[in-house]
């Protein structure tokens, strides 16, 4: 079946930056596949972060990350990347990788699959 296995999540300080990775296994080919990011704060619900199509084509990204974050794909190596700069406390939370046939459903918080998650935390 397929699994999405994050890592990078570590603490770092405030303006510092992260780079999240997601691989995906258990198909041959996740390239017609659209993949995101989620992340949950204590107390608070899961939300979208960023996303991007299988062609990388086609990017969103949550308001409160624009100009700061940046998703991209390596195709051959089923791979998803969040590049996370200028890091702040209120970015603190478990980052979810998700993956969906369809890109809009996956933008609208319903992807067929989801990581086990990977903390960040973003000291003051």
């Amino acid at each position: 079946q397929v699994q999405l296995v994050e890592s990078g999540g570590e603490l770092v300080q405030a303006g510092g930056s992260l780079r999240l990775s997601c691989a995906a296994s258990g198909r041959r080919t996740f390239s017609s596949y659209a993949m995101g990011w989620f992340r949950q704060a204590p107390g608070k619900e899961r939300n979208f972060v960023a996303a991007i199509s299988w062609r990388g084509g086609s990017t969103d990204y949550a308001d409160s990350v624009k100009g700061r974050f940046t998703i991209s794909r390596d195709n051959a190596k089923n791979t998803v990347y969040l590049q996370m700069n200028s890091l702040k406390p209120e970015d603190t939370a478990v980052y979810y990788c998700a993956l969906d046939a369809g890109y809009t459903r996956l933008v609208a918080g319903g992807p067929g699959y989801w990581g086990q998650g990977t903390q960040v935390t973003v000291s003051s």
